[in-house]
């Protein structure tokens, strides 16, 4: 998989924005008080903006900027042979032809390793885009060059067994799939959905969590 296999892979704005929530929810509730959750959603990143992310704490980050303009996605994947921690700069084509509306994101200091656009991967789609669009890339040998497989296998599977399976492994213990079920079509939140995921926590502790989120209520 490549990043032009991920932008035909990945559902529309709207899906993509509650499936980055629910992941955001269950790391809450899996790992509260995390000072690096796996997986985080801020929807209040910025005037108008929300912000999905994902770090595994090893040099490996993603982020999705939701805009009114539409959505910008970026993978860092520091081990790939495209990785500007390789060559010193953004591979080419990566981002040579990234709209100007999101321009000011390519910018954001957030985003940048040693001066440059943190990426291996980057997709984006405007508002009122029928699909995701990823930059004219010739890609190096092997099966993920860019990291886009293992980077956002969640976000390409709508049912949440990916997620257990990744969860399970992650945290080394059981964990409820009926509480991910729930999670996964952002109902509302019980505090017994809660304790079936952690019973170290309950659903008055995550308010926060919740409201930072925007995971509805």
């Amino acid at each position: 998989m490549t990043a032009h296999d991920l932008a035909a892979a990945l559902p529309d704005i709207a899906a993509l924005r509650d499936r980055c929530r629910a992941l955001a929810v269950l790391d809450a509730v899996l790992d509260p008080g995390s000072d690096l959750p796996y997986y985080g959603y801020d929807a209040a990143w910025g005037p108008g903006v929300e912000l999905a992310s994902m770090d595994n704490g090893s040099g490996d980050n993603w982020s999705i900027v939701f805009a009114k303009t539409g959505a910008l996605l970026r993978g860092f994947d520091h081990e790939s042979p495209m990785s500007p921690a390789v060559n010193d700069d953004v591979w080419p084509g990566v981002i040579d032809t990234v709209p100007a509306v999101f321009a000011e994101h390519l910018e954001e200091p957030a985003f940048q390793f040693d001066g440059s656009f943190a990426a291996t991967v980057c997709l984006w789609r405007q508002a009122g885009d029928d699909r995701w669009h990823a930059g004219p890339i010739s890609f190096p040998e092997g099966a993920d060059p860019d990291g886009a497989r293992w980077m956002f296998r969640m976000l390409t599977e709508p049912a949440p067994a990916a997620y257990l399976r990744f969860a399970q492994d992650y945290y080394e213990r059981e964990i409820d799939a009926a509480a991910v079920a729930d999670v996964y079509a952002l109902r509302p939140l019980t505090d017994g959905t809660v304790r079936r995921l952690n019973p170290e926590v309950s659903l008055a502790e995550l308010a926060p969590d919740l409201a930072a989120i925007g995971y509805p209520g």
